[in-house]
């Protein structure tokens, strides 16, 4: 019985695992700190620090998804949100949990799979997700959008970092189908802007564009292989 499929939840766990990377990939992913993972650096993404300096977005209750080692979760903190930061790794949540400690900065890290937290409806002011969303499945992603929209206040916003299909730190190009006839996400999905416009419609778009390249000594992270999108829930 245990591998019987009797309705869409088993359907999707099914799914799950035939392309989801095990959390012992993850682990191991964050678990030696030295390797050069260009996001491993403790910078904010660029295009969230310009929304703030622009005053696009303010401070607020936030839900970031994927938080990583917590450079983008640390500088929503300090900018004077309350910030619940999810991820699926132990090793990532601890190494932020460091990282904001060193930084006297408070944020609730919690160690989870994003489809598994409770959330009351419209609780937060934003959602953030950077390089979390070009790791969800196709067949996940109504899951996610509906998470995104239970999740935001009216009004409030969703900002996403994710690969550009191509990129050079990854971007597979193949198709939502080939995903399935390969059985695998090939390292992350790719995105152009029409595929991000025509996910997220029924959120209402503010700016799709580039990460702009940021040097060795800026204060931000920012590579051009990524895409930068902000919405607004209607």
């Amino acid at each position: 019985m245990k591998e019987t499929i009797r309705n869409n939840d088993d359907l999707l766990l099914m799914l799950d695992s035939l392309l989801r990377e095990p959390v012992g990939f993850w682990n191991e992913f964050y678990s030696n700190r030295e390797k050069g993972i260009p996001f491993f650096v403790n910078k904010p993404d660029e295009a969230l620090v310009s929304y703030f300096n622009e005053g696009i977005i303010k401070p607020g209750n936030v839900l970031e998804l994927g938080s990583g080692p917590g450079r983008n979760a640390i500088y929503l903190a300090e900018k004077g949100c309350r910030v619940d930061a999810v991820d699926l790794s132990e090793e990532s949540i601890e190494w932020a949990k460091e990282r904001a400690k060193e930084r006297a900065v408070e944020v609730n890290f919690i160690h989870n799979n994003i489809f598994d937290i409770q959330i009351k409806e419209g609780t937060y002011d934003i959602v953030y997700d950077s390089g979390c969303f070009h790791h969800i499945a196709p067949h996940r992603r109504s899951n996610y959008i509906e998470l995104v929209l239970k999740a935001l206040r009216p009004g409030g916003h969703f900002a996403i970092t994710c690969f550009v299909e191509g990129g050079e730190f990854g971007g597979s190009d193949i198709t939502d189908w080939e995903v399935y006839r390969q059985r695998s996400l090939n390292g992350g999905l790719g995105f152009t802007e029409e595929k991000l416009r025509l996910i997220f419609d029924s959120l209402e778009e503010i700016e799709i564009r580039r990460m702009k390249e940021a040097r060795e000594t800026d204060e931000v992270f920012g590579v051009s292989a990524l895409f930068t999108a902000l919405f607004r829930k209607k």
